[in-house]
């Protein structure tokens, strides 16, 4: 599902675009979704105006960092064909829980009841799902939860504050096995 639909056709135009988001992902990573729009400018070699010609709001840019870190987890989904059916629902929920993290840097300016917002919460579903129900199937995931539950359970998780990262593991992996059959 093509979530974004602002990148350019020229090629130069192209760059820009795509070096600014870069930028932006970056910079929104270390300093949330307020950072500086000068300072994305200028991590991505263009200038403010470029910018604004780009993503004439802040709440634009945000808004196309987050669907392009959707656009690149639904695709994660689908290259997971050749792994068992438990491996390929658990490495995609593992991916799931780097774009949450990705996702709290940006949650401030995100408008949630926009239709591109709600877009992407269908495709990250329609993206999962497949992937539990093949595990489901194959009797190694609980057949009652929907994928919404899985996400909702493991966002839940995800944004916990935990004294270390073994910690956070080690309580996803109780999460993963009340899943698992």
């Amino acid at each position: 599902m093509d979530l974004t639909s602002r990148r350019p056709r020229r090629a130069d135009a192209r760059r820009n675009f795509d070096a600014l988001l870069a930028a932006a992902r970056e910079t929104f990573a270390e300093q949330g979704a307020q950072a500086s729009l000068d300072e994305i400018a200028r991590r991505s070699g263009t200038s403010i105006a470029t910018l604004y010609r780009n993503f004439p709001t802040r709440e634009d840019l945000v808004e196309e960092v987050y669907l392009q870190e959707v656009e690149q987890l639904c695709r994660a989904a689908d290259g997971l064909d050749d792994l068992p059916p438990w491996d390929a629902l658990v490495r995609w929920l593992h991916r799931f829980i780097d774009y949450i993290v990705a996702k709290q840097a940006l949650a401030d300016g995100l408008n949630r009841a926009g239709d591109r917002f709600q877009a992407s919460r269908a495709a990250l579903y329609a993206a999962g799902t497949p992937l539990l129900v093949r595990a489901q199937e194959a009797g190694v995931a609980n057949p009652d939860p929907s994928m919404e539950d899985v996400l909702m359970l493991i966002a839940a998780v995800s944004t916990v504050q935990f004294m270390t990262d073994t910690q956070r593991e080690r309580v996803l992996a109780l999460a993963l096995a009340g899943l698992r059959v």
